[in-house]
């Protein structure tokens, strides 16, 4: 059975999510729809994640996950590819709007998948940020959830864990995303009804709302539209 309370059009600020996840999905399609190059639809993707942490930073949100590059995405093309790794190359521009927004930078994702160049790009952003008060931004790049688990079980195996050691609160330190407590709601965008294997440790009892609207046109007003849905939201968590 499905609980929710009346929606009010006006957030209460006593009843924010402490973490918002967003699966970033239309890039593509939204492009295609404005006769454009599908690749422009990237560029503009990357405008809509700065909207979000403005507004967000406005609402006093602590913690934004968003979903940018999967594991199964290196399938796509070569040519797709390399357009979005030298998007994501220009992360470092980004400095200025995390730390003017007080917010701590933090990758999420298998390391190992990315040239290092990225990797210094990520390490300098996030040394930049370090000292940002208000919460965390994690871009999720290169990532998928089973991918996530199965290496923090491989770094729970070099730790040298005693099985009496291995808790769920433990388990999820280990965790690309452990720097972030659990997602309470996540917003998919593009009208698909799936998590596509994001965050799957973190999200055991998220709420989940599915936003029919592309990525690149979702602004500020959208967000507040999210969480006023959510605060609709009665959460049992089994009880």
């Amino acid at each position: 059975m499905f609980f929710a309370r009346k929606k009010s059009n006006k957030i209460d600020p006593d009843n924010m999510p402490k973490h918002i996840a967003f699966i970033c999905d239309g890039n593509r399609r939204w492009a295609k729809s404005k006769g454009l190059p599908t690749l422009l639809g990237h560029k503009e993707g990357v405008e809509a994640i700065k909207r979000v942490i403005r507004r967000a930073s406005e609402l006093n949100l602590e913690n934004l996950t968003f979903f940018c590059f999967s594991t199964e995405n290196f399938d796509r093309s070569k040519e797709e590819i390399d357009y979005l790794f030298n998007l994501f190359r220009e992360i470092s521009k980004l400095s200025k709007d995390f730390i003017k927004h007080d917010y701590k930078f933090h990758h999420s994702g298998d390391r190992s998948l990315l040239p290092k160049d990225m990797l210094d790009i990520i390490d300098k952003l996030e040394e930049d940020t370090k000292n940002c008060k208000k919460g965390i931004v994690n871009i999720a790049l290169a990532y998928g959830g089973r991918n996530d688990i199965v290496n923090a079980t491989k770094k729970i195996i070099k730790a040298k864990l005693k099985p009496e050691e291995i808790t769920e609160e433990s388990f999820y330190k280990f965790l690309s995303t452990g720097d972030t407590p659990s997602v309470d709601l996540l917003v998919r965008t593009s009208g698909e009804q799936r998590i596509s294997g994001f965050m799957l440790y973190n999200m055991a009892y998220a709420e989940l709302y599915f936003v029919k609207k592309h990525w690149p046109s979702f602004k500020g007003e959208d967000l507040d539209e999210c969480i006023l849905e959510y605060q609709t939201r009665i959460r049992r968590f089994g009880k």
